[in-house]
């Protein structure tokens, strides 16, 4: 008798590809057979491409007609929990499975035989004539027990050139070896000493502690420099004890270089990494040692919640609030919301780390869902900032300026300090509307229904929709005059162009995601700048995410009002986070910081809130505003985009809908719409919104599902479903 999930040769078995099918196909299970969960290679029409064995087949199809898998590949097959994950995702966010299965196998050359490189090892012969360069690349072969290093690492180590390495192959001294490309990774020692905690952490700690083992989500709320990693690193550490995987995600790739360090310096070795930054081989090893347990933690992108971990016992999801964990494209999901379903499916704990916690998670908390634990105090000696707000209503401040005489006074007694001071505009590129003073024309994209931002550094126009860009043109393309273009708005390029009028002596540095051309480049210049090689520092919102930067005492936000305007219903909230986060960079070491918000609106509740420190008091209010209205985390949402090349038929489509919501009325929900999307066009696309509202407990998607069920679209138009949106573009 067979084992389960085991399927004999020949036998009928459903695989599931990436491919737009929408559901898996039978095929006969190869020669020598395949397990359940298997990564294979099948036929699909005249192409060959990668699908998991799903189960059984269905049959309904003749056998004598049904084509062979190709082969298996050597990885470890995808674990049913893995499996369920991906069906319960892609019913709750209304995705195909093959399209949610594609986020599971981005690994490249899965089916190619392991790479080799060339090692040098220790030999049997003593060289007939030792020298000094020599000797120094025996004795590192030797004090590393003879452990082979590749050519430039031993020649680096040792202090000689590779020709030195190489004429000891000849004598016989050393070993010319080819090992697998793909070395194993180091393992962690969750044993040794970590850094010295305080009570408030010590006790975090050991509550985390005592949640490994099984399914729990905790929010760990922690003002900025309290200590939130060294706290859930214990938490890893005891996941690690048990034999069990653990994960954590970043929201920035700049931020993963300080705490790998700090990794490193816990466990004593290096964790996996997975985001945009690593190489393609680094990828497909990080992936085949996922899935045979080969890794233990694993430091990543939103993305990497998809990799086949062997036995995952921890995600952590750090700054929890961060927007970037939301797709926006293609697959449309909230990392923080799909770690917490892929937890519960295979008995992991969840830690939700952030100094400014989203409404959702708090509102969890708040009603018991999520278990919560309180660092209220910076680690050590640091202190948190002083907040106050700059009334821009009284400043005498000059036309095209925007930092005001407040602020460049404190900005001045900083730098005299030997201090730094960082000045915040949440606005890439130069300026964000071009115009022309003499037919007023503002350029904009040519396909999408947005304004170029100016990019000087670059000296070209960029659209930050589509990425479509364009040299800065010396006449305007609607008039054709010479001459009389202008910028108009600051952004950091234009603001730094101010500081060095302003503060010609000091080192300025400009922080924004588009000026460095790799990951490797930012984290450079972070490093920099945390050692103290700037005066001033310049950011975008990239500066509020995580950075230590020790000497830094003065934060100045240039436009505190900048994220109030419009009608997102979280702009409340993403403003109190953004400027709480970047006002807690300042003032991390012995220095007391201060933070200072420029603000023509010193009266607003939020900036009130801001300034007034009672964080509970701003949640308290906000959820109490969310629950008056019925919406997120208090009611749910569904926004529905219709795309495509022509704007008439989307109304029409739009208008259908709206007419037959008979599916949606029966549970209470409500229609708004059709309407142009804000961003109406976007890379020669038109857009159309409508946004469902319903009450908190509604079965949304069965009702969504049998409101668009044969619903025929034209061609080239498509219907994209977003459950829980966050952005309304």
């Amino acid at each position: 008798m067979s084992e389960p999930g085991w399927f004999a040769q020949g036998s009928r078995v459903a695989v599931l590809t990436a491919e737009p099918i929408g559901r898996p196909l039978d095929y006969r299970a190869p020669e020598g057979g395949c397990r359940e969960g298997a990564f294979v290679e099948v036929p699909l029409g005249p192409r060959k491409v990668l699908g998991v064995v799903w189960g059984p087949g269905e049959g309904g199809f003749d056998a004598a007609k049904l084509r062979s898998v190709s082969r298996v590949f050597d990885v470890a097959p995808m674990r049913g929990e893995l499996r369920e994950f991906l069906v319960r995702m892609g019913e709750y966010t209304m995705t195909p499975l093959p399209q949610v299965l594609r986020l599971a196998t981005r690994a490249p050359g899965l089916g190619d035989p392991p790479g080799m490189r060339k090692i040098y090892r220790l030999g049997d012969q003593e060289p007939a004539r030792m020298t000094d360069a020599r000797a120094r690349v025996l004795d590192v072969l030797q004090e590393h027990g003879g452990a082979g290093f590749h050519l430039g690492e031993l020649a680096h180590l040792a202090g000689v050139t590779t020709q030195v390495v190489k004429g000891l192959v000849k004598t016989g001294a050393l070993v010319e070896a080819e090992v697998p490309r793909d070395l194993p990774f180091p393992r962690l020692d969750p044993d040794l000493p970590g850094k010295e905690l305080s009570e408030a952490q010590a006790a975090a700690a050991e509550a985390l502690r005592a949640g490994c083992g099984g399914y729990s989500t905790t929010l760990l709320k922690g003002v900025t420099g309290s200590g939130k990693t060294e706290v859930y690193l214990e938490a890893v550490a005891e996941c690690l004890r048990k034999g069990r995987q653990a994960l954590v995600l970043l929201p920035e790739i700049a931020l993963s270089s300080e705490f790998l360090s700090r990794v490193e310096a816990r466990f004593g070795a290096l964790p996996g990494e997975w985001h945009s930054g690593v190489t393609q081989s680094e990828r497909r090893r990080l992936w085949k040692a996922c899935g045979a347990g080969e890794v233990q933690l694993v430091v990543g992108a939103r993305s990497a919640l998809f990799l086949p971990f062997r036995d995952l016992g921890l995600i952590v999801v750090d700054e929890e609030h961060d927007s970037s964990y939301k797709q926006e494209e293609g697959v449309l999901y909230n990392a923080r919301d799909m770690a917490v379903l892929r937890a519960s499916g295979c008995s992991a704990q969840v830690v939700l780390a952030s100094a400014t916690p989203s409404l959702e998670t708090w509102a969890n908390a708040e009603g018991g869902k999520y278990k919560r634990l309180d660092l209220g105090a910076r680690f050590g000696t640091a202190e948190l900032p002083e907040m106050a707000a700059i009334d821009m209503r009284d400043e005498a401040i000059e036309s095209a300026h925007w930092i005001g005489p407040t602020l460049v006074k404190e900005v001045v007694s900083r730098i005299a300090l030997g201090q730094q001071a960082m000045l915040f505009l949440n606005r890439r590129g130069y300026a964000p509307v071009t115009i022309c003073r003499a037919c007023g024309h503002q350029i904009g994209c040519d396909h999408c229904d947005a304004r170029m931002v100016e990019h000087r550094f670059l000296k070209r126009l960029v659209c930050h929709q589509c990425g479509e860009t364009k040299p800065i043109p010396t006449k305007c393309p609607s008039c054709e005059v010479e001459g009389k273009l202008a910028p108009v708005g600051p952004g950091v390029e234009r603001l730094a162009e101010e500081v060095a009028e302003r503060f010609p002596d000091a080192r300025v540095a400009v922080l924004s995601s588009d000026l460095f051309g790799s990951a490797r480049a930012l984290k450079e210049k972070i490093a920099e700048i945390a050692e103290g090689e700037a005066d001033i520092i310049i950011g975008t919102q990239i500066v509020a995410k995580g950075h230590n930067f020790p000497r830094l005492t003065l934060v100045g936000v240039i436009d505190a009002d900048l994220g109030l305007q419009g009608s997102d219903l979280r702009a409340a909230e993403k403003t109190f986070q953004l400027m709480r986060q970047v006002a807690g960079r300042a003032g991390r070491a012995e220095e007391k910081g201060v933070a200072l918000l420029q603000t023509y609106q010193p009266e607003h509740p939020v900036i009130r809130a801001i300034l007034g420190g009672d964080e509970e008091a701003f949640w308290a209010q906000e959820a109490a505003a969310r629950q008056a209205q019925g919406v997120p985390p208090y009611g749910r949402m569904a926004g529905i985009i219709l795309s495509g090349p022509d704007l008439q038929p989307l109304f029409e489509i739009g208008n259908h809908l709206a007419r037959n919501d008979a599916a949606l009325r029966r549970i209470g929900a409500q229609v708004f719409g059709p309407a142009p999307a804000p961003i109406a066009r976007v890379r020669g696309r038109h857009r159309v919104r409508m946004l469902v509202k319903a009450e908190k407990g509604a079965p949304l998607q069965a009702a969504l599902k049998g409101w668009l069920k044969g619903l025929k679209l034209p061609p080239n138009a498509r219907l994209a479903v977003d459950i829980d949106p966050q952005s309304f573009l």
